[in-house]
């Protein structure tokens, strides 16, 4: 079985972060802010801000949850690389962590350059929009998904969060 190591689900995480940077590079250089784009009847390309997390929350918090989500994505960060440290030969948790640490970290990159998170990714279902999102965000729920699955997989591994 293919043993992976540290730095090869740290590079996972770069690659997370630099498919996230370019994707809003790419968004942001073609679109004006609010600018939609019809691509299929349930997707939309959009150019949104959000200054808030999943889904807007605390987006109307007059500028302090940029710092504040800001910290925790640092403060999860340091935390996910120690849990892939200890894990790392663990193929689908370490693929969640890592997956995670990409999106989060790639979100972090915006919050820290323009204080609100580029999302482009529109959904839905007639008139019902769920909140655009972007990779870092995707990335983030695969990994959350796998970490789910592995929890109800795992053998002999014991608690994935030891």
């Amino acid at each position: 079985m293919l043993r992976m190591t540290l730095s090869k689900w740290l590079v996972l995480s770069a690659l997370v972060i630099v498919l996230d940077q370019l994707s809003k590079a790419w968004i942001t250089s073609h679109f004006a802010y609010g600018e939609n784009f019809y691509v299929i009847g349930i997707f939309d390309l959009v150019l949104a801000h959000n200054t808030g997390a999943a889904f807007s929350f605390l987006s109307d918090a007059g500028g302090m949850q940029r710092w504040l989500f800001s910290i925790i994505a640092v403060v999860a960060s340091v935390w996910i690389v120690s849990l892939l440290r200890k894990h790392s030969t663990q193929i689908i948790f370490a693929l969640a962590l890592s997956l995670i640490l990409g999106g989060a970290l790639g979100n972090l990159i915006d919050r820290i350059a323009y204080g609100y998170v580029v999302d482009f990714l529109s959904f839905h279902l007639g008139e019902h929009y769920f909140p655009a999102f972007n990779i870092a965000d995707s990335a983030i729920t695969c990994g959350a998904f796998l970490m789910i699955w592995d929890s109800f997989t795992e053998k002999k591994h014991g608690s994935a969060a030891g």
